[in-house]
């Protein structure tokens, strides 16, 4: 049956307008998320070498925003993402990029004691927050540690055309966040023990702790750094040596300004002893923060699967419970204020995985004082 004429054009006509209609959406969004990006790049400062550069840094930008708003509005989650500092780089970027991690797990680990061990779980406070103890710094920002800035660094890496496995291999040399891990640790230590909380320095671990495994920029460990306070007779202020954000000279003969008498692991995989620790002292993990949900955090208690393969160091600071009864800690981060909560971080206490959320018990440690 042949069909009228009319209603074939009034067929095409219809479909005509719906696919520009479609197609002035379309636009009309991406013009949006242009100037989206725009503002992005103003609030961060974000600078691109040309316009090849920007367009490819766009579409991963429009991609990033297009998960986080697609994961938090699938509801039912415990935790948001928001769009920050690291919004213009591929997952596999910042998985590479040590510029925002750095922590390099031990391959050996020498037994410790662990003071806390007999410690009754049942005498122990049901929520502790340091902070309102006095006991931490305000947060701290790491930046790109390392001679190149992430930006400038992909961009030379991807105008050689090399193969993905040198590429990430490249990227993944620099990192200073065991530095600061371990300095919100012996901060910590240092005001239950004196009573004075002194921001101490990060710079002088990273330019003047590197003759075992911490090397700077190119990443460390929080025990090793503990080692180095001990060996230097403390560590200064983050006044007397302030924060550069890459490796310098080591200057020596500084004056101290806080020290330690020792350090201890918690016993690993056991998030009750880790609990132990935390009730007494802020105290220095490592977990995997390479997923997008990590990169992305926003707010709320990190729940659900993550990785274990440990590259990020933090300070556990607290634990808690959420009014619906999701048990929680509470770690420092040294990302800055525009990522997580101002700085902080929730994630899920007491998971049936021994190892923790993300690995955070796998290998914690703490200064004594």
């Amino acid at each position: 049956m042949a069909i009228p004429k009319a209603l074939l054009l009034t067929i095409l006509g219809c479909a005509f307008f719906c696919s520009a209609a479609l197609a002035a959406r379309d636009l009309s969004d991406d013009s949006a998320m242009v100037a989206r990006h725009e503002q992005w790049m103003a609030q961060y400062s974000r600078v691109y070498k040309d316009a090849a550069e920007k367009a490819r840094r766009f579409e991963v930008f429009k991609a990033n925003v297009k998960f986080i708003e697609s994961f938090n509005a699938a509801g039912n989650r415990k935790f948001w993402l928001g769009v920050n500092q690291f919004a213009d780089l591929t997952n596999d970027e910042f998985r590479a990029t040590k510029t925002n991690k750095g922590f390099r797990p031990s391959p050996v680990k020498v037994p410790t004691g662990f003071r806390y061990e007999n410690v009754s779980i049942d005498a122990l406070p049901a929520t502790i927050d340091w902070r309102t103890k006095g006991a931490v710094t305000p947060i701290k920002d790491q930046g790109q540690c390392g001679k190149y800035t992430l930006s400038r660094m992909i961009q030379y890496l991807s105008q050689l055309n090399l193969p993905k496995l040198f590429y990430i291999r490249t990227l993944s040399i620099a990192g200073c966040c065991w530095a600061f891990s371990a300095v919100a640790a012996t901060e910590g230590i240092v005001k239950i023990s004196t009573g004075k909380l002194i921001s101490l320095s990060e710079q002088e671990l990273v330019d003047c702790d590197v003759h075992g495994e911490d090397q700077g920029c190119e990443g460390g460990l929080m025990d090793d750094a503990f080692k180095f306070i001990i060996k230097n007779g403390g560590l200064t202020s983050e006044s007397s040596y302030p924060y550069t954000a890459a490796d310098g000279k080591c200057k020596s003969g500084s004056n101290s300004a806080a020290t330690i008498k020792g350090y201890e692991d918690v016993p690993a995989n056991d998030e009750a002893a880790l609990m132990k620790a935390v009730a007494n002292q802020p105290v220095s993990v490592a977990v995997d923060g390479g997923d997008m949900t990590f990169q992305f955090y926003s707010g709320g208690v990190m729940t659900g699967s993550c990785g274990t393969d440990l590259d990020h160091g933090i300070a556990a600071i607290g634990y808690g419970k959420t009014s619906d009864g999701t048990k929680y800690w509470l770690m420092k981060n040294s990302w800055g204020t525009t990522w997580g909560e101002n700085g902080y971080l929730r994630m899920e206490k007491d998971i049936s995985d021994k190892k923790g959320m993300c690995g955070l018990a796998m290998e914690p440690s703490y200064p004594t004082a």
